[in-house]
């Protein structure tokens, strides 16, 4: 295997090549999963409404980072083809909730064997125990970014109060 070196300092390649990565997994993931006849965005659904079912449609569209209209194209598309269905809530009319269809559960069975695909391809020559400490240290960067957004900047981390 071809030693990797990083030219310059972390500070310098890091973000760069974290956003390079994040691109080059969309185009491999959406090449991929056209096999199956679909897009990665509606995979990208599909997987949280498995792992979710009842989500308000509202949310799902929060959690996706997505404008509620592009959630409702793709949750239009994913209901004509029978993978997903739109309920009513019981304590509120105007809120859809989500959920899988027994049609969607082999193409989700492909999928989950095609993420497999996608994950060793991606970490190809890198052994299991390096590629679960990248996994621990990439939670750990996001863990980071998630409270330097929670706390402004110069402020100290917000503890949990606790009561005795």
């Amino acid at each position: 295997m071809e030693t990797i070196r990083m030219r310059g300092s972390v500070d310098i390649n890091f973000l760069f090549t974290l956003g390079e990565l994040q691109r080059l997994v969309r185009a491999y993931a959406d090449k991929q999963a056209a096999r199956y006849g679909i897009t990665r965005a509606q995979w990208a659904v599909l997987a949280k409404v498995e792992r979710t079912e009842g989500l308000k449609q509202s949310e799902l569209a929060e959690q996706m980072e997505m404008q509620p209209i592009t959630a409702t194209r793709l949750i239009d598309r994913l209901c004509d083809n029978g993978w997903i269905e739109r309920r009513g809530d019981e304590s509120d009319r105007r809120v859809n909730r989500l959920y899988l269809r027994k049609a969607a559960r082999p193409l989700l069975g492909k999928l989950s064997g095609l993420r497999s695909e996608l994950t060793a391809t991606a970490l190809e020559g890198i052994n299991p125990a390096d590629a679960h400490r990248l996994l621990t240290q990439l939670e750990a960067i996001k863990e980071n970014v998630r409270n330097a957004i929670q706390n402004p900047a110069g402020e100290p981390p917000k503890k949990e109060q606790r009561y005795g």
